[in-house]
């Protein structure tokens, strides 16, 4: 399997984007842009994310005691630009709380969880991070998410709302 075919596949899977950040060794602060944020299990409340090995920032999130994942707003697609560069100023002009072990909560967000860590497991070229959601809080007034989609970010176009037919039997 190529490397380029299957990541364009995986591209056909709509995401929102997310920045996790934590606060590394000293007053150092991390974080970085990823779509690999899921939910795992509402009780206990788990979510995960996953970070590649080649990642400057692993050996900090693997020591760090708590992580904030903030979701992106359509309006921070900036932000989801610089928090996707190595080595950049990330933390430029970004307006920032302070959140559960001292992880940077971005203002603006559409949601942020507040989580502690769970477990890591191996992920073949990454590590993946279960955490346990301590806090959480959603911004309503806050429009649209930022959506990556095909290798690019997209806007919504049709926001009509309709209500999913839950549970579906394949679920139990």
């Amino acid at each position: 399997m190529q490397d380029r075919e299957f990541r364009r596949s995986l591209g056909e899977f709509a995401t929102g984007v997310a920045v996790v950040t934590a606060r590394g060794r000293g007053d150092d602060l991390v974080g970085m842009t990823m779509s690999s944020f899921n939910s795992v299990s509402v009780d206990p409340p788990l979510v995960l994310f996953s970070v590649d090995r080649k990642a400057l920032s692993l050996p900090a999130m693997l020591e760090a005691k708590g992580f904030a994942i903030n979701v992106l707003a359509r309006e921070q697609e900036g932000i989801s630009n610089k928090f996707a560069r190595a080595l950049a100023n990330k933390w430029d002009q970004v307006k920032t709380t302070v959140g559960h072990a001292e992880a940077p909560l971005i203002s603006g967000s559409l949601a942020h969880f507040e989580c502690e860590p769970y477990a890591n497991y191996d992920g073949g070229d990454h590590v993946i991070f279960v955490v346990r959601v301590v806090r959480h809080a959603t911004h309503p007034n806050t429009p649209m998410p930022l959506i990556f989609f095909r290798g690019r970010y997209r806007d919504l176009v049709d926001e009509t709302e309709r209500e999913p037919e839950w549970p579906l039997p394949i679920h139990y």
